[in-house]
């Protein structure tokens, strides 16, 4: 049986994150779907949740203004 549910999301993470999963050939609803089952597999998220490092806050303070490295869609299809 399916359900249909109403989440608030950042409009600019989901234009993007629709982006590379149509291009990695998945809709939002099957990457949450995906994401559901692996939480119930894992019984908690499907990955480590921790405080970043001091590089990691750094990267991270780069990509919000778009300082640093660029990668395109393209680069991925390599």
């Amino acid at each position: 049986m399916k359900t249909q549910t109403t989440i608030r999301v950042d409009r600019e993470k989901y234009a993007q994150a629709k982006e590379i999963l149509k291009f990695l050939g998945l809709s939002y609803s099957q990457a949450i779907n995906i994401f559901n089952s692996m939480v119930v597999s894992n019984k908690g998220f499907p990955f480590e949740i921790k405080i970043p490092n001091e590089t990691t806050l750094h990267a991270m303070m780069e990509a919000e203004e778009l300082h640093g490295e660029f990668v395109t869609r393209d680069d991925f299809a390599k």
